[in-house]
């Protein structure tokens, strides 16, 4: 059941009913004390055909094109190509990586916002015709290495003009829109349709329906120009929640009745990352040493217990510089759960959690109250699956994490009744039928 992040050569433990997530963390935490204490990921497969239904339950009108810079894992990539979603790439190597699979050029969309010419040319070679642009510059590089391609025209949303100081945005204004048109229609590029995203931390359900009628804008203005519009991309930014995923249909379904009705000829996609992937992985690490300060020292506002008692700086062995390099540019989005069984009277103090570099960004969670933790323990951090999967850093030599696959027989038998088959889905995905045993046992148990 071990891979890594690399290698396509990996299997999925179906697990019986009655074997669940916890179990097989507490298996592979037991093996990893015994073996050198190396981080670990498990990856429950099973969870992404859940996000799958989800997604064909509430907004079945919009095909997903997942966005493989999120999580590039060989496993998560056949699984999703069997379930039949489309892909969005950034790069010539995401392409490969999603052709290697038989996906057909037209699932695949080449998203990048600032594109090299060599790949630009790649994707012309390889048939991967449908690019998104947001400028005059990026447009006469299409126009001169891609002759067949079909541009999306990426619009700027009210959530991503102007922003947050640092964050590096893109899409064009309505206004210079008419202005790209005119240029793409001199340059014999054919426009397609639109693109926009919506960022996951917006709050403001009114940014889709300014969005959505600024694209209805658009395709009117590249009608009159001559163009064909027929692809309608509302990008990502969805969270994994249900209640996200019904919320923005909630707002966006009635729209497009009004703007790109059924029979229009319109097709909406859209780009989830994070949606499907997030909540699949769970990251744990090992205690490699602890440092005792002062509860003074802790920035002010922080959680904290009494001044008189002692606070603790611990340090992992994962950190920015491997699989949380995402905290680097935005704030860890789960809560870090302690592996070992303590009392709930047991005292909690105030905790700060570090990478292994000893760099003072690599600061995993700033303040939190755990119980006291001893060098050797190890903690769980959960929805580690999105923007964790990229090659660590050269800073250390601390190992990449080993990733162990998982999936439940119920979740295995939902595929099948769905036509998915192993045979038709995945080259490398071995399946093996496994229990797990809890005893003082270092592996997984097959049963025949």
């Amino acid at each position: 059941m071990k891979g890594f992040i690399d290698d396509a050569n990996y299997s999925v433990g179906l697990l019986d009913e009655g074997t669940n997530l916890g179990n097989v963390i507490d298996n592979y935490v037991y093996e990893h004390t015994l073996t050198g204490k190396n981080a670990f990921f498990v990856g429950d497969l099973g969870k992404i055909v859940k996000k799958h239904s989800q997604w064909q339950n509430v907004v079945a009108q919009i095909k997903p094109f997942y966005t493989v810079k999120c999580n590039s894992a060989p496993a998560v990539l056949e699984i999703l190509a069997a379930l039949g979603t489309g892909f969005a790439c950034s790069s010539k190597n995401e392409m490969a990586l999603v052709q290697e699979l038989g996906v057909p050029p037209e699932n695949i969309i080449y998203i990048s916002p600032c594109k090299q010419v060599s790949q630009i040319k790649y994707a012309a070679k390889v048939g991967v015709n449908i690019l998104t642009c947001d400028n005059e510059i990026e447009l006469k590089k299409i126009a001169r290495n891609h002759p067949n391609a079909k541009v999306l025209l990426h619009i700027a949303t009210e959530d991503n003009i102007g922003g947050e100081e640092g964050n590096m945005k893109f899409g064009t204004t309505l206004k210079n829109c008419r202005h790209l048109l005119e240029c793409a229609k001199e340059l014999d590029v054919q426009i397609i349709g639109v693109k926009f995203h919506v960022s996951s931390a917006c709050k403001e359900s009114q940014v889709y329906v300014h969005a959505l009628s600024d694209a209805r804008c658009v395709f009117d203005m590249a009608g009159e120009i001559g163009f064909t519009m027929n692809m309608l991309d509302i990008g990502g930014g969805f969270t994994g929640t249900e209640f996200q995923l019904e919320e923005v249909n909630h707002v966006i379904s009635p729209l497009l009745d009004i703007y790109f009705p059924e029979g229009s000829g319109v097709k909406i996609i859209s780009e989830p990352g994070s949606y499907y992937v997030s909540s699949a992985f769970t990251l744990a690490v090992n205690i490699i040493a602890k440092k005792v300060v002062e509860n003074d020292k802790f920035p002010s506002g922080v959680e904290k217990t009494g001044s008189d008692e002692p606070a603790f700086m611990y340090y992992m062995n994962d950190g920015v510089y491997g699989f949380f390099a995402s905290k680097l540019s935005e704030d860890l989005n789960t809560i870090p759960e302690v592996h070992k069984k303590y009392k709930e009277d047991e005292p909690l103090f105030t905790s700060s959690l570090w990478g292994p570099s000893c760099d003072e960004l690599d600061q995993i969670v700033e303040s939190c109250l755990l119980p006291e933790l001893n060098v050797g323990d190890w903690l769980i951090f959960d929805n580690m699956g999105a923007d964790s999967f990229h090659e660590p850093s050269a800073f250390n030599d601390f190992q990449r994490p080993a990733i162990y696959y998982m999936m439940s027989f119920s979740d295995w038998y939902e595929m099948q009744d769905a036509g998915i088959t192993s045979d038709s889905m995945m080259k490398n995905f071995f399946f093996v039928p496994s229990c797990i045993q809890l005893s003082q046992e270092d592996s997984f148990s097959a049963e025949a």
